[in-house]
């Protein structure tokens, strides 16, 4: 083989990495909403809701509006969200008097739930949204429907933090301070 054809192949190859790269990069945030989109559809996705409670009633997401909310999605079958959830009942003591409430949103069977919540009460809002709750998710910015998955909506509900995986309470703690608490 020619030197300069194997140049050419070379830069193709680099050329197919590259591309190979960027797709990897733009898949999956396709769909997510952009920074200066998200309060008006993220606030037209959650605020209508209104979630069973395991135990019974409902959860009126409208109730929240106007609030700074984190919202964090777990199930009982996902290891870090059940080794995060006491650090997040643990911030929802803290900081509702501050002004931030605190909602988990089980994607889950109610019963499943209900079990958990039996051996592992918590003092937090809990709604079940079923496996619906992932598009949800989405609408906030889980373009991979991964759990845990955590926000913090500002007043406007707007997306102003945002992670997936599993949280800790210093993490919380610090986004209740740049939110002004």
């Amino acid at each position: 083989m020619s030197i300069q054809r194997r140049h050419g192949l070379t830069a193709l190859v680099g050329l197919l990495a590259a591309a190979t790269g960027a797709l990897g990069w733009w898949w999956p945030r396709r769909h997510a909403p952009s920074d200066e989109a998200a309060g008006t559809a993220e606030g037209a996705a959650l605020w209508p809701l209104r979630l069973p409670q395991p135990g019974g009633g409902e959860l009126a997401m409208a109730s929240f509006k106007g609030k700074r909310v984190v919202l964090n999605f777990w199930a009982t079958w996902c290891p870090p969200c059940i080794k995060e959830l006491p650090d997040l009942d643990t911030f929802a003591q803290e900081q509702g008097p501050q002004g931030i409430q605190v909602v988990a949103i089980a994607i889950d069977s109610p019963s499943a739930v209900t079990e958990f919540l039996k051996k592992t009460p918590l003092r937090m809002s809990v709604g079940l949204a079923g496996f619906e709750g992932t598009a949800l998710a989405k609408t906030l910015g889980n373009a991979t429907g991964s759990l845990p998955f955590t926000v913090l909506l500002d007043t406007q509900g707007r997306v102003v933090e945002r992670h997936l995986g599993q949280t800790s309470l210093e993490q919380l703690r610090s986004w209740a301070h740049r939110a002004g608490t």
